[in-house]
This record gives C-alpha cells, structure tokens and sequence, in this order.
C-alpha cells in the first residue's frame, strides 16, 4: 500500500494539473483560497476538500479521490463507511457519516503513484451530485447492504451497493456505479462525466 505522503503528492498532482484545467475550468468553476488550515479542518470534520464558485457565483464544496491507471477497469467510486476496529469510538464512524461535500470528483488516470510526471490525461472522470445520493439513499433507492454480493446491481430500478471489508480489517467501503447513476438518473446527479 502506498504510504500517505505518495498519496498526497499524486492527488495534489492529479488536482492542480488534470482536474483543474481540464474539468474544474471546462465546467466554469473556480477555485477558491479558503486557507490550509481553515481546508484541513473542513477535510477532517466535513469530507471537504476544495472550495469552489461556479460561473453562477454558486459555492460548490468538493471532495476528490483520483486513482492509477491499475484501476481503469472499475466503473465505481467508493466511499469509506466503517472502522470497527478503531480504539477510538468517535472515529468508528467514517467518511459516509461526515461527509458535507456537495460534489465528488472521481477519476483514474492513465499514470501511476511511482511516476506522477506520467500522469497526462483522465481515463475516467466524474463529478457526481452526493446530495442527489444521499436523497437517494435516504429515499431507499440507493439501498447499501451487507449482502456478502461483490458488485452493485440494479434491482426493480433501485442501486444496491454492497458493504466491503478491507482485507487488512481496518475499515469498509461500500461501492456505487457510476455507470449505473448515469443510466437512472442522468446529468441530474452525474454533471460530469468522461469514459463512465
């Protein structure tokens, strides 16, 4: 596993060279100088990564994840759910219970973490809507399940996404389609997308 500082470096590589010229700037939104340390406490308590203003003077907060190019076979975003294990309680609770970004921006790149310099372009990109997916989740059309299922499925028009356990024990994800987003509920909840 790549250590934190390799995936800060990559991530912050993806985001200044491919994401903003290529998708933020594309859709008009700009990004706004909130601060390191006002950022990093939004990071941490609100699943915040990024301020922006849209052409409309709309603030729109962002959390990313940008992956390799090992990962261009995968259609899904993840998003972390639980650390049962973690000796802290108040950080059993994980990613899915604080996170406050209005948009997540997902892509894979054709480069890898060991060579960031190789990264040049998206394989895949989306920004997705995560109020819709909460609304969605909330209304039971997004249903996560601890199904022991690998992969999500549409069933009777609804997402079901499965719980996943790191092998390592240390937290669990659950994964959603974005192919799937797409194909139910369209540019309303993916406003942007690329190779989904």
């Amino acid at each position: 596993m790549a250590s934190y500082l390799s995936d800060r470096a990559f991530t912050d590589f993806v985001h200044k060279n491919l994401a903003t010229p290529t998708v933020y700037n594309k859709i008009g939104w700009k990004e706004q100088n909130v601060g390191r340390f006002e950022l990093e406490k939004l990071d941490i308590h609100h699943g915040i990564d990024y301020v922006f203003q849209d052409s409309d003077g709309n603030i729109r907060t962002v959390q990313e994840r940008f992956r390799e190019s090992k990962y261009a076979n995968f259609s899904d975003f993840t998003i972390r759910y639980r650390r049962d294990l973690n000796p802290h309680s108040d950080r059993v609770q994980s990613e899915y219970y604080k996170i406050n970004a209005d948009y997540f921006t997902y892509g894979i790149t054709n480069g890898t973490k060991n060579n960031i310099a190789e990264c040049t372009q998206f394989l895949k990109i989306a920004i997705i809507d995560l109020k819709k997916v909460y609304e969605k989740i909330n209304s039971g059309e997004i249903i996560i399940s601890d199904n022991g299922r690998n992969i999500c499925r549409i069933t009777n028009g609804k997402i079901e996404c499965p719980i996943k356990y790191n092998s390592d024990g240390s937290s669990s994800f659950f994964p959603i389609e974005i192919s799937f987003l797409i194909q139910l509920w369209g540019k309303d909840m993916v406003i942007f997308s690329k190779g989904f």
